[in-house]
């Protein structure tokens, strides 16, 4: 397997002679220059074409000319050697290029003494690199296995949407335990709550159901991104592969798409009712929308909730040009009539209020009551939705708790329902929902 994943000679060279032409040019314009990431450590997997590069400026330099000056020369840079730049957003603003086929970020930071000092989160990285370059010689196949693994199984990535394992971490885990194997035997028992702290140095409980004490900031958790499924899924990984080694485990299989034809039939079998929300992505990079989705996503799945349609499951996806919230629904349409309970009669004040509101039967009124039961006042009222789509067409789910900028692209949003939910920009995304599969699981059956 790692005749397959180890970086090809013309890979190294090619990555290299655009290092030599950046680095130059950045220390030209007065900036220092220092490569960060997989590339600075010779841990990247063949295939990969990302190059992190950071521009390094006085710690004195305010906050907002560093992100002036900073950008202005990571855009001359891009125009330079690039075909033109992207303005991207994490905690400050960097620029993104494509140079000879290279992805390249360009990133304006502090060049600080001490971790101790760091300005902002980026100036942290300068001091990963350092501490994996120094500890990393006679690992650096064990640390391209277990990439290549997590890339695989489909944990491997800190991003948002995925919420796995970061290349910074997939090193510490080889520092930790000494091999691929290594990791994959300790994470074969790992349960919620383990704490790896490579240095004893952790200043403060993390409440992450994984640990990482990051060895360079004793105050931050390396694994914070990883999300409790995508723990046990590597999990399930390490003990599929330690019972059964196959080189299947390193094979990266993208999810199939379904075809239209295939996704109708798979709603008629399953008899649920399916309802999406398509609007157009916001222009903000995925760590800032994939949040404000999923935030979204719970917001609605509690509206439907409070008006009795139950979801089985709901799932989001940020594409290039659209995002879709999807819901999966027992039931997408109910009775007139709703129930309503009141409070318990010993609350006096409060349980008067409500019989003297619902007390009179004009033509709005209830169908039934006020009457008690359990002691408390019920009333059986007209249900204002009585559809799943009435209700997720309506102007009421602006209402709820939404991310501010996906709040603003549901403006232009559109309602589908069952088979016209399907697209071919969301079919791997689509077969996935309706055919969920632990990585093992799918490992096996394909």
């Amino acid at each position: 397997m790692l005749a397959e994943i180890r970086p090809r000679p013309d890979e190294l060279a090619h990555l290299q002679g655009v290092i030599d032409r950046l680095v130059p040019a950045i220390e030209a314009r007065g900036a220092g220059a220092m490569v960060v990431g997989s590339a600075s450590r010779g841990t990247w997997v063949r295939g990969d074409r990302d190059l992190d590069l950071f521009l390094l400026f006085p710690p004195g330099l305010d906050r907002d000319s560093l992100e002036r000056d900073g950008l202005a020369m990571a855009r001359a840079i891009a125009l330079e050697f690039g075909d033109g730049y992207r303005e991207k957003y994490a905690e400050h603003p960097y620029i993104n290029a494509t140079v000879d086929g290279i992805d390249v970020d360009l990133v304006p930071c502090y060049c600080v003494a001490s971790a101790t000092e760091i300005q902002s989160a980026v100036d942290r990285t300068p001091f990963h690199t350092r501490y994996v370059a120094e500890r990393i010689t006679g690992l650096v196949d064990d640390v391209l296995l277990l990439k290549q693994f997590a890339k695989a199984g489909g944990v491997y990535g800190s991003d948002q949407m995925t919420e796995g394992f970061a290349g910074y971490l997939c090193e510490l885990l080889v520092l930790r335990y000494g091999s691929f194997g290594g990791v994959l035997a300790g994470a074969s028992v790992w349960r919620p709550g383990i704490v790896i702290d490579l240095e004893g140095h952790a200043a403060k409980p993390f409440e992450e159901p994984l640990v990482v004490v990051d060895p360079v900031d004793p105050n931050r958790n390396v694994s914070a991104s990883v999300s409790l499924s995508k723990m046990m899924a590597f999990v399930e990984l390490a003990r599929g592969y330690l019972a059964a080694p196959s080189a299947a485990f390193f094979e990266v299989r993208p999810d199939p798409p379904m075809e239209a034809g295939a996704f109708a039939d798979a709603l008629a079998e399953r008899g649920t009712a399916l309802f999406a929300l398509r609007f157009p992505t916001p222009n903000l990079i995925e760590d800032v929308v994939v949040p404000q989705l999923r935030k979204s996503l719970d917001g609605l799945v509690q509206l439907l909730a409070r008006n009795g349609f139950v979801v089985n499951r709901a799932d989001c996806e940020m594409g290039p040009d659209h995002c879709l919230l999807v819901f999966e629904l027992l039931v997408d349409a109910l009775p007139a009539v709703a129930r309503h309970q009141g409070p318990p009669l010993w609350n006096g004040e409060n349980a008067g209020k409500f019989r003297e509101k619902y007390a009179a039967r004009p033509g709005a009124g209830p169908f039934a009551g006020p009457f008690i039961e359990d002691g408390r006042y019920v009333v059986e009222v007209p249900r204002r939705y009585r559809t799943a789509g009435g209700l997720l067409g309506s102007d009421e789910i602006l209402g709820v708790s939404l991310g501010k900028n996906v709040r603003r692209a549901l403006g232009d949003r559109e309602l589908l329902a069952g088979r016209d939910c399907w697209s071919a920009e969301f079919a791997p995304f689509l077969g996935a929902f309706l055919d969920p599969a632990s990585p093992l699981v799918r490992l096996e059956r394909g």
